[in-house]
C-alpha cells in the first residue's frame, strides 16, 4: 500500500455548522472538569498527601496503569468504531464510566490506597479512552484547512471549561484548617463529575454521526483488533506510512512529559514552594487563561505555517519551561513559568491533533487516532509519571522535572524528520472558508 498523502483536499465535511462545531467544543468543556480537578489540582494531591501517606510513586502507579489500560484498549475500539460508525455509543459508553467513577471518589478516605487507585484507573480510562472517539469527529466537522483553527476552539473551550470548574471549586473549600476541609475536598469530585455530564450533553444532542460505508462485520470487536494489528504492521513493520509512524513516535514521547508536568505540576507546587490551597487554584486559573490565549492564538498560526512547525516551537518552550522549574525559587517567577507552560500545553496539544488529522488516511480517522490517542498518547504516559515519582522520592522534585525535559528534547529531534503533507490554499472555495462559533 503506497504512502497516504493525508485527506484529500477535494473533500469537505458534509453539511459544516456553527451549532455542530460549537457542541462538539463543548465536549472539550466538559471533560476538563475531570482532567484539572481529579488528575491535576485537586484528587492528585488528596491522594498523594492524604490517602497514600506523601509516596508520590503510588501517584505515579496509579497513572501509569490507568493509561498502559487505555492504550491497549483504544486501537481496537477505534478500528470497531470506523466499521460500525458506532463512535457515539462508544464516546457515550466511557463518559459514564469515568462520569460514575469520579462521583465515587468521594467516599475514599485516608488510607483507602487500593479503593482510590481503582476509582481514579477505572475513571481515567473512561476519560482518555473516550477521547479516541472524540478526536476522530473533527475531520468531519471541517475542510483541512481549518484543522488548526477548529481543534483550537475545541482546546481553548477545554481551557475555559477548566477555569470554570475551578472557580466553582474555590467557593465551596473552605479554609485547611476548618474541620469540614477533607470532606468539601471529596465534594469536589462529585462537583467536578457532574459538570462533565451537563455539558458533555450537546455532543450527543447535535453532533452526527458519519454515514456508515461498506458492511458490517460479525463481530466488531474482532474485526476492531484484527484491523489494529494490520495498521499497527503497516505503519511500523512495513512502513506503509512513514510520516505517520516517525510522527506518532515523536508524540509518544513529547507528549509523556506533558502529561507528567500535569499529573504533577500541583504536587511540585505544594511540596517545593509550599502554596496553600487557594493558591494553587488561582495558580491553576491563570495556566488556564494562559492556556486559552495559547489554543486560539497557536491555532491561527498553525493554520498558517503548518502543524510541524507549531510544534516545534512549542517543544523548545516546554525545554526552557522545564529548566526554569528547576532552578524556581520564589512564588512570582513560577507564576511567569506557568504562563509559559499554559500557553505550551495549549498550543502543543491543538497542533499535534492538527497535524494529526492532516496525515491521517480518509475512512480511517478512528482507527489512526486509536493510536495517535491510544498506542501513542496513552501509553506514552505509562513511562514518565512514573519516572518522576520515583526520582521525586528518591531525590527531589526540582531534579526530577529536569530529567522530564529529556523527554522534550527526544520529541523535536524525531519530529524534524516528518513529512508535513501539503495544504490546500484556504481561499481556493467556499467550502474550505472556517467556520466561526457563534
Amino acid at each position: 500500500m503506497p504512502e497516504a498523502p493525508g485527506r484529500p483536499h477535494g473533500i469537505t465535511p458534509q453539511h459544516p455548522s456553527r451549532w455542530r462545531i460549537a457542541s462538539w467544543t463543548l465536549f472539550d468543556f466538559a471533560n476538563t472538569a475531570f482532567s484539572v480537578i481529579v488528575v491535576t489540582v485537586i484528587y492528585s494531591r488528596y491522594f498523594t498527601n492524604h490517602v497514600a501517606g506523601g509516596r508520590h510513586w503510588l501517584w505515579g502507579l496509579s497513572v501509569s496503569l490507568s493509561m498502559i489500560c487505555a492504550a491497549i484498549l483504544s486501537p481496537p475500539l477505534g478500528a470497531a468504531a470506523d466499521f460500525s460508525r458506532s463512535r457515539k455509543r462508544f464516546l457515550l459508553l466511557f463518559t459514564l464510566v469515568s462520569v460514575l467513577c469520579t462521583g465515587l471518589m468521594f467516599f475514599v478516605q485516608e488510607g483507602m490506597v487500593l479503593t482510590g487507585i481503582f476509582l481514579f484507573v477505572a475513571a481515567n480510562i473512561g476519560f482518555e479512552g473516550g477521547l479516541v472517539f472524540y478526536d476522530a469527529f473533527l475531520p468531519g466537522l471541517t475542510a483541512p484547512t481549518s484543522y488548526g483553527r477548529v481543534s483550537g476552539y475545541g482546546f481553548a473551550m477545554g481551557y475555559a471549561g477548566a477555569l470554570a470548574v475551578l472557580l466553582l471549586v474555590m467557593l465551596i473549600l473552605p479554609p485547611q484548617s476548618d474541620p469540614s476541609y477533607f470532606f468539601h475536598v471529596r465534594l469536589s469530585f462529585v462537583l467536578a463529575a457532574v459538570f462533565f455530564l451537563v455539558f458533555s450533553l450537546p455532543m450527543f444532542l447535535f453532533v452526527h454521526e458519519p454515514p456508515l460505508e461498506g458492511l458490517r462485520p460479525r463481530s466488531l470487536i474482532r474485526a476492531g483488533m484484527d484491523r489494529s494489528a494490520s495498521t499497527f504492521r503497516s505503519l511500523f513493520v512495513r512502513r506503509e506510512h512513514p510520516a505517520i509512524a516517525r510522527f506518532l513516535v515523536a508524540f509518544f514521547i513529547y507528549n509523556d512529559g506533558i502529561l507528567t508536568v500535569i499529573a504533577f505540576a500541583a504536587i511540585f507546587a505544594e511540596s517545593v514552594l509550599r502554596m496553600s490551597d487557594a493558591d494553587i487554584i488561582v495558580f491553576f486559573a491563570v495556566v488556564q487563561t494562559s492556556a486559552i490565549l495559547g489554543s486560539l492564538v497557536f491555532g491561527v498560526i498553525t493554520d498558517r505555517i503548518g502543524p510541524k512547525k507549531t510544534i516545534m516551537i512549542t517543544l523548545l518552550l516546554w525545554i526552557a519551561i522545564c529548566v526554569a522549574a528547576c532552578f524556581v525559587a520564589t512564588i512570582p517567577v513560577f507564576y511567569a513559568v506557568a504562563l509559559a507552560a499554559g500557553v505550551a500545553i495549549g498550543s502543543s496539544q491543538s497542533a499535534s491533533r492538527s497535524l494529526m488529522a492532516l496525515l491521517t488516511p480518509q475512512t480511517h480517522e478512528a482507527e489512526f487516532f486509536g493510536f495517535y490517542d491510544g498506542l501513542c498518547g496513552k501509553a506514552s504516559a505509562v513511562v514518565g509519571p512514573l519516572i518522576y515519582g520515583v526520582i521525586a522520592d528518591l531525590t527531589n522534585e526540582r531534579f526530577a522535572v529536569l530529567v522530564i525535559g529529556l523527554f522534550f528534547v527526544a520529541g523535536l529531534a524525531i519530529l524534524r524528520g516528518v513529512h508535513e503533507p501539503g495544504r490546500a490554499h484556504p481561499g481556493l472555495s467556499v467550502e474550505a472558508t472556517p467556520p466561526r462559533l457563534p
